[in-house]
């Protein structure tokens, strides 16, 4: 390929780019000032305060957006992995880890077992 081919493709991607930059800015600022001052009493914004509102958000919230690789990809691999080490385990292993996770990974009165609340529930009087 010669240069001009790839001179005129580099140009037309950064055309691209910054046209999208462009309306994504312009969407932005207008719905914010469509909604943000009626409903917060937030002042209205300019085309440069919006591209740094997008820019901080971006840095906030990370640039790995909804790219493959995310936490539902980690998540599955995650669980892929205890999958096939529990296959390994006999069945009373196996429940006793169950039993285990379930004593140690509750989150207060949401994660008690059924013999907890059943012992709570037969201590107290009628």
């Amino acid at each position: 390929m010669d240069r001009k081919f790839w001179l005129l493709r580099g140009l037309r991607f950064f055309f691209f780019a910054a046209l999208f930059v462009a309306v994504v800015t312009l969407a932005t600022q207008a719905l914010w000032n469509w909604l943000m001052p009626s409903l917060f009493h937030l002042p209205v914004i300019s085309l440069a305060q919006t591209l740094g509102l997008l820019a901080l958000s971006r840095i906030l919230f990370g640039f790995r957006g909804g790219r493959p690789g995310g936490w539902a990809a980690k998540r599955r691999a995650w669980k892929q992995r205890m999958a096939g080490r529990m296959e390994h385990l006999s069945p009373d292993a196996r429940e006793k880890f169950r039993q285990e996770m379930r004593a140690r990974c509750t989150m207060g009165w949401m994660g008690r077992s059924e013999t907890a609340t059943a012992d709570t529930a037969a201590r107290q009087p009628a």
